[in-house]
């Protein structure tokens, strides 16, 4: 099915749809969807990550609205601050680690949007790790394996 964008305003305190979801413990609101792009602002509380993963079909980039954020790749850990920018390319593993305590708030996108509103449909309260990386494998996101001990 083919999304396009609707024109009009998503108001800052609703999703599209009024949809909004707890991944990984995560607030994610989508505000902007069609096939080419999809963006959500995103409330992530201190001590809580998303494990390293790669999303072979797109990029990904977050714009930092407030707090701080730990990304890693390539083995590097990144810090975005307020005013930042990250972009993560497609193919190329990353995490993201708020390590900071406090809360983060920011904007992520993707582009084009494939299947991550309705991953982040089906991951709402998900909180099995094994079955987060089922549903995710099935939206063309891959969870790396995690570190040897």
């Amino acid at each position: 099915m083919t999304k396009l964008l609707k024109m009009g305003i998503t108001p800052n305190d609703q999703g599209l749809d009024q949809n909004s979801w707890n991944v990984v413990g995560h607030t994610y609101v989508p505000k902007i969807l069609s096939d080419n792009l999809f963006v959500w602002h995103a409330v992530v509380p201190a001590d809580t990550f998303v494990p390293p993963h790669n999303h072979p079909t797109q990029d990904e980039w977050v714009y930092m609205l407030e707090g701080e954020l730990e990304v890693e790749f390539d083995g590097i850990v990144h810090k975005a601050v307020a005013g930042d920018s990250v972009s993560m390319p497609l193919g190329r593993p990353h995490g993201i680690f708020n390590r900071s305590g406090k809360t983060a708030k920011c904007l992520f996108g993707v582009s084009p949007a494939r299947k991550i509103y309705e991953l982040f449909a089906a991951l709402d309260g998900v909180t099995d790790p094994d079955e987060l990386v089922r549903i995710s494998a099935l939206h063309e996101v891959d969870f790396l394996p995690p570190p040897a001990d």
